[in-house]
């Protein structure tokens, strides 16, 4: 079945790819890119200033939303979603012009990045947060410097300072997203920032559950907003989609471990539709298996099953 059916369907809440990217338009994507084996990709400000020129050139002349970004030394984070079906012709112009450029610059010749950009969607607003958050502390976590707003190379700076200057960058659409009166959101996300600064998370570029685990950190940390934000469509609905709620979700994983083994296909329909919502999420099926107190076998079983 198509991937896109699959998420409307609400089968699918995460969606990582490196290759066959889904080219929808208003879905929002969580960039990523990474330089090949241990080159850097900025070695000069130069270097940060051509890209964020390029970045923003492409996002007028292709009709992209850019919400956050961060450029890291050796890699690269980009929160965007397309207004129009053209985000491979976008992104593809973006990484080729810069590596064209970078390679010209420092007489190297060879790939500049380590294999396709990577694409991975944000289908519902909580997780829209964390990523947005995620993607502004990875200076800190890399300790290249004490707290976000300290780092040049990012949007952070928009996302907390009352007089940031106007932006090809859109921190409205996340900050919206925050519970809080008119003004107020830019301290809320900065208190966000700082208590999620203390907390140990995986790197996305190695854990595609990075940011869903980062998530569940930080709502448990904030579980009024978290609640709140879980009940808003800002993300979902341009795009018709309609997910489940990760409290929804925790729902149906407890009421699937107190049934049995039952043989009865309606049950065994809940438990496939719970496993692929959680295999869409970034968790390993021996993870499922754990959780839902079933067998690695009987996981592969169920998803193999016609309904």
């Amino acid at each position: 079945m198509d991937p896109i059916d699959l998420i409307r369907q609400g089968k699918i809440t995460r969606y990582f790819r490196a290759t066959r990217k889904l080219n929808i338009p208003h879905l929002v994507s969580h960039i990523t890119q990474r330089a090949a084996g241990k080159e850097y990709l900025f070695l000069e400000d130069s270097d940060f200033l051509f890209m964020l020129g390029l970045l923003k050139e492409i996002a007028r002349d292709s009709s992209l939303n850019i919400y956050a970004f961060c450029l890291m030394p050796n890699h690269a984070h980009i929160l965007l979603s397309p207004r129009k079906e053209n985000l491979y012709d976008a992104m593809r112009d973006l990484f080729s012009r810069y590596a064209m450029r970078f390679n010209k610059k420092y007489e190297r010749k060879g790939h500049l990045f380590g294999g396709p950009y990577r694409q991975a969607l944000c289908f519902d607003d909580s997780y829209l947060l964390a990523a947005s958050l995620y993607i502004h502390l990875n200076p800190v976590r890399a300790g290249l410097v004490d707290e976000p707003l300290s780092y040049r190379w990012s949007s952070c700076r928009l996302y907390c300072d009352t007089d940031a200057p106007k932006s090809f960058v859109d921190p409205s659409f996340i900050l919206a997203l925050l519970p809080e009166a008119e003004g107020e959101e830019k301290k809320r996300y900065r208190l966000l920032l700082d208590k999620g600064s203390m907390l140990a998370t995986d790197l996305v570029l190695e854990q595609e559950n990075a940011i869903e685990r980062f998530r569940i950190k930080l709502a448990s940390l904030f579980p009024s907003i978290f609640r709140r934000i879980d009940k808003t469509k800002k993300v979902s609905t341009p795009s018709g989609i309609e997910l489940l709620s990760l409290e929804e979700l925790e729902q149906q994983i407890e009421a699937i471990g107190k049934g049995n083994a039952s043989r009865n296909p309606e049950t065994r329909k809940a438990k496939k539709y719970l496993i692929e919502q959680l295999i869409s999420r970034g968790y390993k099926r021996s993870e499922i298996a754990e959780q839902l107190g079933l067998s690695p076998k009987t996981i592969y079983n169920i998803l193999k099953s016609p309904q």
